[in-house]
């Protein structure tokens, strides 16, 4: 007999240990309680999937339900990247472009689609008055109204983070340019309707929380109004579910052919500016936060709107990630509670390593390269992977090592590390046999400062000497 997608959803939600559930919970109840708030939902997701969902409200024996929407904020620029993503995936921008190439006329003609990505473009951080957030968006019928006419800029262009929400307004208005539709269409068909997320809008539908303050000396509450902000939506204009953020978190961790590839979204992670703290708890990539938070690497974004506070985060070392929503314009910290609920679920029942498998297959040649290789008098290992990829790490704790992965025409190129982009050839004499490696024009060779023909400036004739 089939389960029913309730039953596969109730399965689901009981994997974690009840202690751990306990434990999450009492996450969301402090969070719920001291944060005064409203309602709180938040979830865990673990290798692709909801295992975790708890709530809490300020109505006994009520708590919102997975499927009830709450306004997620900034969180919505993360969905504004992927669909700048898929347009460089495309071939029709590139993000070194700057953004007069194809949106002229703006404050930010100069300012790189990178750039703006990454809040590095040097743009205001808000529109001029009113406050955007509390007011329709009719008030700012064109782009020109999003940023001041006398000084738009308030920092060089790609010099340092400078957050920007009507940089992301602009985005927005770069994918309708060149989809030829509004961005929140393109959202819906290109990302939201494949990833079976079709409790996420760009305005609220039943069921959903009412936004709320609440005030800072008195336990009581204020109706926070719900706009359409136009022209700035895609700087924070969404409203989704736990379910719906659920379906992103996973994405967002291991991407979908259908809407990104893993490597690029492992792209938009990737540090594009400098943290924006002395510690180095936090910095920016493409839409997408990075953040350290009790020794482990989180990315994924923070929201907030008038009556909302969200958080999601993923962790790629422990195969989580978790969303935290509530509906206050402040008090519960909801992206704090999604970090924490992480640590807890990683506490609480740490991943397994996957099980050692040998390779499916042997290639000789590439076994024979494997072991020592030295660069100078620094020693290094090559080791052999799945798919014939090669791993050069150095031995003294060294910070020289990539992974390659193979090319058609038998050169490697670097995935990671020092050598990310660089070709290792292994360069063989006229017999056939290895001589040495050439890593991006670094010379590896099997002994320390091997052949001298073969390291650039020769070795002393006299070979090593004692002291």
């Amino acid at each position: 007999m089939s389960m029913s997608s309730d039953d596969q959803l109730t399965d689901q939600l009981d994997e974690l240990l009840p202690t751990t559930r306990r434990a999450l919970l009492h996450r969301v109840a402090v969070a719920q309680a001291e944060g005064r708030t409203p309602s709180l939902v938040a979830g865990v997701v673990r290798d692709g999937r909801l295992v975790w969902s708890g709530a809490r409200s300020m109505i006994d024996g009520h708590a919102p339900t997975p499927d009830v929407q709450y306004r997620i904020g900034s969180l919505t620029k993360t969905f504004v990247a992927v669909l700048v993503l898929r347009l460089r995936d495309e071939g029709l921008l590139d993000l070194a472009d700057p953004l007069a190439r194809h949106l002229p006329g703006t404050a930010a003609d100069d300012a790189t689609v990178a750039q703006l990505l990454a809040h590095s473009g040097g743009l205001a951080a808000e529109t001029p008055e009113p406050w955007w957030e509390r007011t329709e968006g009719s008030l700012r019928p064109g782009l020109g109204d999003l940023l001041e006419r006398e000084n738009p800029l308030k920092h060089p262009a790609g010099r340092r983070y400078h957050y920007s929400n009507p940089g992301y307004a602009l985005l927005g208005a770069l994918v309708e340019k060149l989809r030829d539709e509004p961005w929140g269409e393109v959202l819906r068909r290109e990302v939201l309707a494949p990833l079976g997320m079709d409790r996420t809008t760009l305005l609220p539908e039943h069921p959903h929380a009412g936004g709320f303050a609440v005030h800072p000396w008195a336990d009581v509450m204020l109706p926070e109004p719900l706009t359409d902000t136009g022209l700035m939506g895609p700087a924070g204009q969404l409203w989704s579910t736990g379910a719906d953020l659920a379906r992103w978190a996973a994405f967002l961790a291991a991407g979908d052919d259908k809407v990104l590839r893993a490597d690029s979204l492992a792209e938009m992670r990737h540090p594009a500016v400098g943290p924006d703290d002395a510690a180095w708890t936090s910095g920016y990539g493409l839409g997408l936060q990075l953040r350290r938070h009790e020794g482990r690497s989180l990315y994924g974004h923070s929201g907030s709107m008038p009556g909302f506070t969200a958080g999601l985060w993923v962790s790629e070392d422990h195969g989580l990630a978790a969303f935290a929503l509530s509906n206050a314009t402040s008090g519960a910290n909801t992206p704090l509670l999604a970090a924490q609920l992480i640590t807890t679920t990683a506490e609480h029942e740490p991943r397994f390593p996957e099980p050692w498998h040998p390779l499916p297959e042997v290639d000789e040649d590439l076994l024979a390269l494997t072991g020592p290789w030295y660069w100078g008098a620094a020693a290094n290992a090559l080791r052999l992977k799945a798919d014939r990829v090669l791993e050069l790490t150095q031995l003294a704790g060294g910070r020289r090592g990539s992974r390659f992965r193979p090319q058609p025409d038998g050169t490697w190129i670097g995935l990671d590390g020092y050598y990310a982009g660089e070709t290792l050839r292994v360069v063989r004499d006229a017999d056939g046999t290895v001589s040495h490696l050439d890593v991006g024009s670094f010379v590896y060779t099997r002994e320390p400062y091997g052949p001298a023909g073969v390291v650039p400036g020769g070795v002393d004739p006299q070979g090593w000497q004692a002291g």
